[in-house]
């Protein structure tokens, strides 16, 4: 990595204002604010996050440094932030999102390396742990961080800056992404989502990865039945359970075989089993006669529908229970859970990308890695809305079930990055 980076004075003095004491402060209080209720579970079945806590102290800052600061609310309790600082007429506009909403907390016994409070903002060496370290806030400290650089160094943007920090991301962006852009009408030229993109840096040193395009995924149920007897005669039932357990080890090896050639080769989307439900409250002295997995089918690329991820998993559960007529199934989506589609690569030498490569390659000396993002995020929500967006962050996008973690010297890296490259693609007044 070039420990001199090359830049003018002018940006010497944005990028001093980037430290490392200043991140640390914002992205730990961040982490704090409107916890637990802004934890966001998928489950379609269980009550989604209210964010109002964490929009309103966003929404303050934005105010502070000076932008034009809007709220949007699809539902009571979970409005989203818009910040623009308005630009000359006809110059390119970039918005900058991140989402307000993290993973909920289920074992907080687990978290020992925040002293079991996984809202604790805790340092151990180069890392900072606590629940939205990584996913998101400590990405969301960043961005903010370097739009408050701009402002304190004086740059006056000729294009137009929207800060946008939506909700509901966790849950593919209804009331966040989807509603903004759909129902408000937000829209830019470019988009960059600060996202964690940190993990499986193709380069063999650490950096942070520019994703062009997402994957896809989906929720998918199977339901197999058989045949219900009391507990003390096994002999004549066909236990629903056991047979889904026959089920379970072919559906995680199982091949998607409407996959477009030009993706073979590629990471291959898979299933991946999160939930598992067989037999009735009151009736255990009954062998269960139907068993319901849960699925949730990861990496899907372009070509893909959810006609053909059924079909696969259809086909699959045949071919397990292929000659058993006392065994029956059906495949489903999910109730409430929503298909989302992979998008298509923003070329590398289109904007946004161009200029965060060159920033990037002026601040770390070498290119950054180009990937599909095998996850959701807001990108693919501007993206589906004709914007080239992408996603570039610090979070290690392994994404950590507890003791969750970010990279301070990461962060504080894109922070400057981000700053260097709004300038570069709105233009700067002199």
């Amino acid at each position: 990595m070039d420990a001199t980076p090359r830049v003018t004075e002018f940006e010497a003095d944005v990028l001093s204002r980037i430290t490392e004491e200043r991140w640390l402060a914002l992205a730990t209080e961040l982490i704090a604010t409107g916890q637990p209720r802004s934890g966001n579970p998928l489950d379609p079945d269980l009550p989604p996050a209210e964010e109002e806590a964490i929009s309103m102290l966003v929404a303050g800052k934005l105010e502070a440094l000076g932008m034009s600061v809007s709220k949007h609310a699809a539902q009571p309790h979970r409005p989203n932030i818009v910040g623009v600082l308005k630009g000359r007429e006809g110059a390119p506009s970039l918005i900058l999102n991140d989402h307000l909403d993290t993973y909920p907390v289920v074992e907080p016994h687990k978290w020992h390396m925040t002293n079991f409070d996984p809202f604790n903002a805790t340092r151990h060496g180069d890392l900072l742990f606590a629940r939205g370290t990584s996913d998101t806030r400590g990405n969301l400290a960043a961005s903010l961080l370097a739009v408050q650089a701009l402002v304190e160094a004086g740059v006056v943007l000729d294009g137009t800056l929207i800060c946008c920090y939506t909700v509901d991301e966790e849950r593919n962006g209804t009331e966040g992404s989807i509603y903004m852009l759909q129902q408000v009408g937000l829209t830019a030229d470019y988009e960059i989502t600060a996202e964690p993109t940190a993990w499986g840096d193709t380069s063999g040193d650490w950096g942070m990865n520019l994703s062009v395009a997402n994957s896809g995924h989906c929720l998918i149920e199977i339901t197999v039945d058989g045949a219900k007897s009391h507990i003390w005669r096994p002999d004549i039932s066909v236990n629903a359970i056991v047979e889904a357990g026959k089920l379970l080890p072919k559906l995680e090896a199982m091949a998607f075989t409407h996959v477009p050639a030009k993706f073979m080769g590629h990471t291959p989307p898979c299933c991946s089993v999160v939930r598992i439900r067989g037999g009735l409250p009151g009736e255990m002295q009954f062998s269960p006669d139907a068993c319901t997995i849960t699925l949730a089918v990861v990496g899907i690329v372009p070509g893909m529908t959810l006609a053909s991820v059924i079909s696969d998993i259809e086909q699959t559960a045949r071919n397990t229970f292929a000659g058993v007529n006392t065994i029956g199934f059906s495949v489903r989506q999910v109730p409430g859970s929503l298909f989302v589609n992979a998008t298509e690569p923003v070329p590398v030498d289109q904007e946004p990308c161009t200029s965060l490569r060159a920033v990037y390659r002026r601040l770390m000396g070498r290119e950054p890695g180009v990937n599909r993002k095998n996850a959701f995020n807001d990108t693919i929500r501007f993206r589906e809305a004709g914007i080239n967006a992408v996603t570039f962050g610090p979070g290690e996008d392994g994404w950590a079930v507890d003791n969750e973690s970010i990279s301070i010297t990461k962060a504080v890296m894109a922070t400057r990055i981000y700053a260097l490259t709004i300038m570069q693609i709105l233009g700067v007044r002199t």
